[in-house]
């Protein structure tokens, strides 16, 4: 299998400083109830064996959950390497999977080679329709107020939001959104409107990388290059493998990794004690030693100092002091504590 030709060159650092997200958008996402529209690849698949195609390639279950039913997973190159990382919401008719736009061309090649039609019919659907994503501390009371009834953690509904027929999904765990809503593209106007209208901050798409960060949530093109391992990144503690269904590309060696074995580096928090050097400076130096690179970094406000990530050597602890980007740091438990 050709690798994500997306993942082959990782971006310099993503760095969401005060030029680019101003307080109020800040504290929409970590206090209070933040909207943003989102660039996602998303697909329709229908078909009778579905359900089993998307189960031999998905690094998690998606037959245990049953349907309306939200899973968060990666497909692999045959050696475990990501190709792309992915949202998986099954339903009753069909399945929607949605991906970050650099994992199109890999993740069509994965529809080609293990994808047979007479099974499974893929529907590149993206530009029908339009994705939301909510996070904050006051969504949940802020869905309620806006008169839709949100599903349970890791489940889908159908919901009416104004007169715009919508789906919600509710990730499971400590994603980097609350809620997901897909809605038809000439809907998203009015979704928007009603949104605003019941306390939801739109913000520009770029605070909900801040969200991530926060979160410890690895990307594509960021964390995650044509070499990553699932577990380098999280994804044991993010729920996005499943060590107990069947067979899948790729399954030999996260299995292994798991049971017998562990990762060289690993994704760490970074807080620092001053605003970092430039973002083309990413070295993580201990001592007078490289041990990793910063991936991304985003300024807090309320603490007047900058958080990020990081891959660390393993050797590297949890509350070592380093040099990031050119600056003191501490290395930091995921999710990062930010504070109220």
């Amino acid at each position: 299998m050709t690798e994500s030709p997306t993942a082959d060159s990782l971006q310099p650092p993503m760095v969401v400083g005060p030029e680019h997200l101003d307080e109020r958008d800040v504290d929409a996402v970590l206090n209070g109830a933040a909207v943003a529209r989102v660039d996602q690849a998303v697909y329709d698949l229908t078909g009778a064996g579905v359900v089993t195609c998307v189960q031999g390639v998905l690094t998690n279950d998606v037959e245990a959950p049953g349907p309306d039913s939200l899973v968060f997973g990666a497909v692999l190159t045959p050696k475990g390497k990501i190709v792309a990382d992915l949202w998986v919401t099954r339903r009753s008719d069909r399945m929607t999977l949605v991906a970050p736009p650099e994992a199109r061309a890999g993740l069509e090649k994965i529809f080609m080679r293990y994808f047979p039609p007479r099974l499974a019919r893929v529907s590149d659907v993206t530009a029908e329709r339009c994705l939301f994503r909510l996070t904050g501390a006051k969504v949940l009371g802020r869905a309620a107020m806006a008169g839709f009834t949100l599903p349970h953690p890791g489940r889908a509904a159908d919901a009416m939001l104004g007169d715009v027929e919508c789906e919600v999904t509710r990730p499971s765990g400590a994603a980097p959104f609350s809620v997901q809503i897909l809605v038809p593209r000439d809907g998203a106007e009015k979704v928007g409107v009603t949104l605003g209208r019941f306390g939801f901050t739109e913000t520009p798409p770029l605070a909900l990388e801040l969200a991530r960060i926060v979160a410890g949530w690895p990307k594509l093109g960021t964390e995650i290059d044509a070499k990553t391992l699932p577990q380098e990144v999280r994804f044991d503690d993010i729920d996005g493998v499943s060590y107990s269904k069947g067979c899948y590309t790729g399954q030999e060696t996260v299995a292994r990794l798991h049971f017998r074995g562990h990762t060289n580096r690993y994704l760490t928090g970074l807080v620092w004690e001053k605003r970092p050097a430039p973002a083309e400076s990413s070295a993580i130096v201990r001592g007078d030693r490289p041990v990793g690179r910063v991936t991304a970094v985003a300024w807090i406000p309320r603490l007047e100092t900058f958080i990020g990530l990081g891959l660390v050597r393993r050797e590297v602890q949890i509350g070592d002091e380093v040099t990031a980007a050119g600056a003191p740091a501490i290395t930091s438990l995921l999710p990062l504590s930010v504070g109220a």
